[in-house]
C-alpha cells in the first residue's frame, strides 16, 4: 500500500527560547522487505542556524538542528511518501521459550538487530516482578514465543484502558501497570517489560497509524496519530515480528515505521536542550493518506 504522510509538531513557549539544539526522529525509514521510503522532506519554522543528519546505532534517521535566534514557537513539518507491504500473520515457526534461550546464547553479534540488546532493562523499561508474573500467567498456555507474544498482546488490550489523561511521557511501566490505564507508549513499555522478564527479546517501535473513520463519516484532517508498538525476536528462523497491543494485532499494512530502539528514549520524536524559563505546550497533527 502507498501512503502520503504529513506531520506537524508545534511547540508554543511561554517565553522566548534560544540556544536550542535538538535531535529529531520523525522521518520514516526503509525496512527491507517491509517498507520503502520513496520521498521524505523535513522543514522547520523558524529556520535553524544549522541542520545536519545522521543515522543512529539502531538505523534511525536523526536530524540534528541548532537554533541561535530567540523564538516563541517551533514547528517541525514532515512530508513523506511510503510504500508498505502488508505481509499478514507469519507462519509460527518460532522457538519454544527454552529453545529461545539457547538460540540467544548462540547469537554471537552486537549488530543493531541483535537480540542481545533487547533482553535487559533499558532507560525507560525496568524488569518488574509483578509485570513478569502477569506475563507468565497470561501466556502459560502458549507453546511458542510468537504465541506467547500474541497472548500477552491480547491480554494487555483486554485488561488495560486507553486513557490519555492517566499517564504522561515520563510514566514508568510499573505505574501504568498498576493503573491498568495509559496510551500506546505505556502499553508497549508494559509488554516489553513482561516479555523481557520471561527472557524474550523485545523492543519499541515508533511510527504512524492510519485510522479509518466510521462508515458514513468523513475522514478528519489531522486525525491520524503517531503510534508505538512492540517488536519481538521470535528465534533464529522467525526473526523479528511486530505486535500492536493497543489494537490487539500484529502490525500490518496500516503501520508505518519511523524507527525502533530499546524503548521510547531511543526513538523519541524530539530531544535536546534550550535556554528559556517557563513551560511550553505541544500539539501534533498527523495525516496518513492512502494513495489510490
Amino acid at each position: 500500500m502507498l501512503y502520503d504522510v504529513r506531520l506537524t509538531l508545534t511547540y508554543d513557549y511561554d517565553a522566548p527560547v534560544h540556544g536550542g539544539r535538538h535531535h529529531i526522529r520523525v522521518a520514516p525509514t526503509t525496512v527491507p522487505g517491509v517498507q520503502r521510503v520513496i520521498a521524505s522532506s523535513l522543514s522547520f519554522s523558524p529556520k535553524p542556524h544549522r541542520l545536519t543528519s545522521f543515522v543512529d546505532f539502531f538505523g534511525n534517521t536523526v536530524s540534528d538542528v541548532t537554533f541561535v535566534e530567540p523564538h516563541e514557537k517551533l514547528e517541525v513539518r514532515l512530508t513523506a511518501r511510503v510504500q508498505v507491504d502488508d505481509l499478514g500473520q507469519p507462519a509460527d515457526l518460532s522457538a519454544s521459550l527454552d529453545q529461545l534461550g539457547l538460540e540467544v546464547a548462540r547469537y554471537w553479534s552486537v549488530e543493531a538487530d541483535s537480540p542481545q540488546h533487547f533482553l535487559a532493562a533499558s532507560p525507560r523499561v525496568q524488569i518488574v516482578p509483578d509485570i513478569t508474573e502477569y506475563a507468565e500467567n497470561e501466556t502459560a498456555g502458549a507453546e511458542t514465543v510468537l504465541a506467547k507474544a500474541m497472548a500477552l498482546c491480547l491480554a494487555i488490550h483486554k485488561d488495560f484502558e486507553y486513557d490519555p489523561k492517566a499517564t504522561d511521557v515520563e510514566t514508568k511501566p510499573a505505574e501504568a501497570f498498576n493503573l491498568k490505564k495509559g496510551v500506546c507508549q505505556d502499553f508497549a513499555h508494559v509488554m516489553i517489560a513482561g516479555l523481557r522478564g520471561m527472557g524474550i527479546p523485545a523492543g519499541y517501535v515508533s511510527g504512524f497509524l492510519r485510522t479509518i473513520p466510521p462508515a458514513g463519516q468523513a475522514r478528519l484532517e489531522g486525525a491520524d496519530a503517531m503510534h508505538a508498538w512492540v517488536r519481538v525476536w521470535c528465534g533464529t528462523h522467525t526473526g523479528w515480528v511486530e505486535f500492536d497491543p493497543t489494537n490487539a494485532m500484529i502490525a500490518g499494512g496500516d503501520h508505518i515505521s519511523i524507527g525502533h530502539g530499546r524503548d521510547y528514549a531511543d526513538i523519541s520524536p524530539i530531544v535536546g536542550v534550550l535556554r528559556t524559563h517557563g513551560s511550553h505546550e505541544t500539539r501534533q497533527s498527523v495525516d496518513v493518506i492512502k494513495v489510490e
